[in-house]
């Protein structure tokens, strides 16, 4: 018999513990280390990378280098707006011709300051000024808090850091509409309209959406101070995407090591996903990972049919499992009212639905109209609703909401929820007869 010994209440075999786990361990790590090696450089295939040259963007390049260029004059440059679906290249292009700004400034003596934000991680207005803040901490010695001060102080603050000196000042804010929809427009209103405050420093603004319908989200006084430059980028073809590939296949693997088929076929399976450049240097990135933990000496076809399969793994339905139970429920809500033909329908129609699900299926206590308005916002963000903001006019503004998954792939995820299942048999009418 084995001798065991415990570990936090669990019983494990003495082997797993000793020298023999030392020696296996040991061959595996061996194992890997002397494998043939399939990568070079693997950051390079990484979303991150910026590379030195962009195939495919020559367009988008000038078009954004003479909006920029009147900063090398002294003069302020107009607000841009950047469109486009995601995998375009809209943020590795943003990034490159900013960086050639700032490296060419210093040739004219011209001081120019870029600030990166990226607004799905940095979502409220508070944190984007304390973030443009924080970037000149190392000068003012000064640095906002993440949470605690009054926005309008932020604000003062802000102001008054960037215009200790003369310089140009460019603010990047990328995914710019997921901060729009989830926190309104007012950080846009503000800093759109900062120059007139200013004395000494000039500001603007590049906004990045994957939304083409992104001013619809806009109030009619925010538009009215943008005065923006707008670049579109349109999707990227099969030939285009296989020309990005080589050209990062060159640093990123081995010589010799990627199968002649292996980039067209990359290239042909994003193109099908509306020409995403990203989704296509995951699917070479993934193959070269399954290929050198194989230990193959070279990655082949079959090796990226595992990636996209790997890739392809419903990252949604993860999602939508994890959810808290409210969340679900209220998702359960938009569900019936989309197979009712009652969407788009706003936080209060939803509410209603929710707390009859609350109040008569599940038995719980429904939570407060303001924190399901909370709740929207976060599957909204997930991409598992979509959550519009519009205006009516005298009437105020108001949240049209629609589904962005099917109500039969829902139902199948609720049918293996024990707390749900009995959702299944509830139909909008049934529910509506209750009140």
């Amino acid at each position: 018999m084995v001798a065991q010994i415990s570990n936090r209440g669990a019983m494990f075999p003495l082997e797993v513990c000793g020298s023999m786990d030392d020696d296996y361990l040991g061959s595996i790590f061996e194992k890997y280390l002397h494998a043939k090696k399939i990568f070079k450089n693997k950051e390079v295939l990484r979303h991150s990378y910026t590379p030195k040259e962009l195939p495919h963007r020559r367009a988008q390049i000038e078009n954004l280098a003479h909006i920029l260029v009147p900063v090398l004059r002294g003069e302020t440059p107009s607000n841009v707006f950047v469109y486009g679906k995601t995998g375009t290249g809209k943020t590795v292009t943003v990034k490159f011709v900013t960086e050639e700004l700032k490296r060419i400034s210093k040739k004219y003596n011209v001081p120019v300051e870029v600030i990166y934000i990226n607004c799905e991680i940095v979502d409220t207005q508070y944190r984007v000024l304390a973030q443009i803040v924080n970037y000149f901490r190392d000068e003012s010695g000064f640095e906002v808090p993440l949470v605690g001060w009054p926005t309008d102080e932020v604000y003062s603050k802000l102001k008054e850091i960037i215009d200790a000196k003369e310089r140009f000042v460019i603010i990047v804010l990328d995914e710019i509409d997921k901060l729009v929809k989830k926190s309104g427009d007012d950080i846009l209103y503000s800093l759109t309209r900062i120059n007139t405050e200013l004395h000494r420093a000039k500001v603007s603004i590049i906004g990045i959406s994957n939304d083409l319908k992104f001013k619809e989200y806009l109030d009619a006084r925010v538009l009215s101070s943008l005065s923006e430059e707008e670049v579109v980028f349109p999707p990227y073809d099969a030939n285009q995407l296989r020309d990005i590939l080589m050209q990062r296949a060159v640093v990123a693997f081995n010589e010799g090591v990627l199968d002649d088929a292996v980039v067209p076929l990359c290239a042909a399976l994003a193109a099908r996903e509306h020409g995403d450049a990203r989704r296509a240097l995951d699917l070479l990135r993934v193959a070269g990972e399954i290929a050198e933990r194989e230990g193959a000496s070279k990655v082949t076809e079959r090796h990226v049919w595992s990636a996209q399969e790997k890739i392809e793994q419903d990252t949604m339905e993860e999602v939508i499992k994890t959810l808290p139970l409210h969340s679900k429920i209220l998702l359960y809500a938009i569900v019936l009212l989309d197979e009712n033909g009652e969407l788009p329908a706003n936080t209060g129609d939803v509410y209603a639905i929710y707390k009859l699900l609350c109040d008569e299926q599940v038995d719980i206590e429904p939570l407060t109209q303001r924190r399901i308005s909370d709740l929207i916002n976060e599957l909204d963000m997930l991409g598992i609703i979509n959550a519009k903001v519009v205006s009516k006019g005298r009437y105020g503004r108001t949240k049209e909401i629609r589904l962005n998954i099917t109500p039969y792939k829902v139902k199948n995820i609720y049918r293996q929820d024990p707390q749900l299942q009995h959702l299944l048999t509830v139909s909008l009418s049934s529910q509506r007869r209750l009140v």
